[in-house]
This record gives C-alpha cells, sequence and structure tokens, in this order.
C-alpha cells in the first residue's frame, strides 16, 4: 500500500511539473476556460482523448462516471498522470431529480469512492448528469464537500455536433466559462487540436475550475 501511494505521489508530481506555467506563459493568458468532458473513462476512448489533449497543450475536467472509474481504474490514474484534474458524475447517469435522498447519496458517494480507489484522489467537483438537480441533489453534494458545476456553452457533441461546430462552441467561450464535451465522440477528439488554435488566437488557456467559485480559474 505504501509503495503504491509513493507511486501515485511520483505520478502526480511528474504530471504537476510537466503543465508548470512560466511567467511568460501566464502573461500570456488573457483568461481561463473549463474545458470539460463527461462520461469516462473508457479503454478505448480515454487513452485517445488524453493524447490528443496533451500534445495540444490542454488541460481539462474528466467528469466520471462511477461505474466506469470502478471498471476502469487505471484510467483515472492515466488522467491525474496526464495533468487532468477528475470530478463526480454520479455512479450510473440516473435522472437525480426523479430519485430520493438515499439514492441520490449512492450515486455520489460510491463515485467519491471509486475515483479514490483509481487513484484520483477526493473529487471536489460535481456535474450532475443532464445538468437537473434540485435542492436534494444540491445538498448531498454539500454533504460531501462538492462544488456543483454545469456549463455555459454546450458544445452538442452529444447530439452529433460536427468538428467544425464543436471548435465553433468553444469559440464562443468568455473567460471564467465552462463548455460541455464528452470523451466518447469521434468529432470531440478530432476538434482538439482546432480548439487548442482557436483558444490561443483569443489569448485564453485552458485552466481549472475552481472550487470555491464553480468558475474556470488559473492552475493552482
Amino acid at each position: 500500500m505504501r509503495a503504491t501511494r509513493m507511486v501515485l505521489t511520483a505520478a502526480l508530481v511528474a504530471a504537476a511539473g510537466a503543465f508548470a506555467v512560466t511567467p511568460a506563459q501566464a502573461a500570456a493568458c488573457g483568461g481561463y476556460v473549463g474545458l470539460t468532458f463527461d462520461d469516462g473513462p473508457s479503454s478505448g476512448n480515454t487513452p485517445a482523448l488524453l493524447s490528443a489533449l496533451r500534445q495540444n497543450g490542454l488541460r481539462a475536467t474528466m467528469f466520471n462516471e462511477g461505474q466506469y472509474a470502478a471498471a476502469y481504474p487505471a484510467q483515472v490514474g492515466a488522467q491525474v498522470s496526464a495533468g487532468m484534474w477528475v470530478g463526480n458524475h454520479s455512479y450510473t447517469h440516473p435522472h437525480l431529480t426523479q430519485l430520493g435522498q438515499a439514492q441520490v447519496d449512492s450515486e455520489i458517494s460510491r463515485t467519491q469512492q471509486a475515483i479514490a480507489a483509481g487513484g484520483g484522489g477526493t473529487p471536489r467537483l460535481f456535474r450532475p448528469p443532464y445538468g437537473e438537480t434540485n435542492a436534494t441533489v444540491q445538498a448531498v453534494a454539500s454533504k460531501y464537500g462538492l462544488r456543483q458545476i454545469i456549463w455555459d456553452v454546450d458544445s452538442q457533441d452529444w447530439n452529433g455536433a460536427s468538428v467544425d461546430a464543436i471548435v465553433a462552441a468553444n469559440a464562443r467561450l468568455q473567460n471564467g466559462q465552462i463548455i460541455l464535451m464528452h470523451e466518447w465522440p469521434a468529432n470531440t477528439r478530432a476538434a482538439i487540436p482546432r480548439i487548442a488554435q482557436t483558444l490561443a488566437s483569443r489569448g485564453l488557456c485552458a485552466g481549472m475550475i475552481s472550487p470555491s467559485t464553480g468558475r474556470a480559474v488559473a492552475p493552482g
């Protein structure tokens, strides 16, 4: 167990070092946006997505489903090693607003556990499936110290959006805003190089989502 923790710690340190922001780079960032990818991890899509993000110097928040984090724990660790942040996206992606408090609690708590077991740490961000929430969902999320994160821009990648449309959606992002994407559409992965170019041309950088404000900020 101790050896495992040492390996994970080393991976975290290496990931942080790989994405360290120099003063010059920070000065080039006129603002920060939150790139988010839902519904992972998987053995088929996650490696390709992480590779595309790293090759284009982008970091993102991965909102993982607990059932997949439990099934593919190595991919949770790979997300962290690639410099990404990991959030909670429920365990089975249900309509949480149709469930009772105990069921909502199970969905959120089991996902916290699965992500932690995979080396993703304890998530501080939570995205309710479909963006559906109510007082019960918010109360349970708060119980686990989670900040609820929806989105400002929907890329529509889940609805068959083209590469051009996904790039255009990212081009609408303003400082502090967050975009909804998913890890499974091939068009989303294909759009990543152009997303990086578009953000850079506008002086925007991919940042982390603050658990305090729920907005995109400079990586800590």
